[in-house]
């Protein structure tokens, strides 16, 4: 039980990341971001906490969207890759100051 709440906290519960991440490979459309997140990753968010979570980055400047269009590639800003280097350091630390 410990371990499936973990899992699922640092995986749905940080999807931020795990997009982050993939849009420092390379720019992509939405519905290729949640493929490459279950094929990478090996968990699949429900669509609309994936589209909530991809709302939020945009909102916070950390992805931008290539046009208004509807079928729009999203690529990662300098701003979030910033936020995840802090994050991926977080973990880190949290994973130092843990470590028996």
């Amino acid at each position: 039980m410990a371990m499936e709440r973990l899992r699922s906290t640092l995986t749905k519960g940080n999807l931020w990341l795990y997009i982050l991440s993939l849009l420092t490979e390379s720019p992509a459309y939405p519905g290729e971001i949640k493929e490459n997140v279950e094929s990478k990753y090996g968990f699949s968010p429900a669509t609309i906490t994936f589209y909530s979570v991809l709302y939020r980055l945009r909102r916070e400047g950390l992805v931008k969207k290539s046009s208004d269009d509807f079928r729009a590639k999203y690529r990662i800003t300098e701003k979030g890759k910033d936020e995840l280097s802090r994050g991926r350091n977080f973990i880190e630390k949290v994973l130092r100051q843990t470590a028996a």
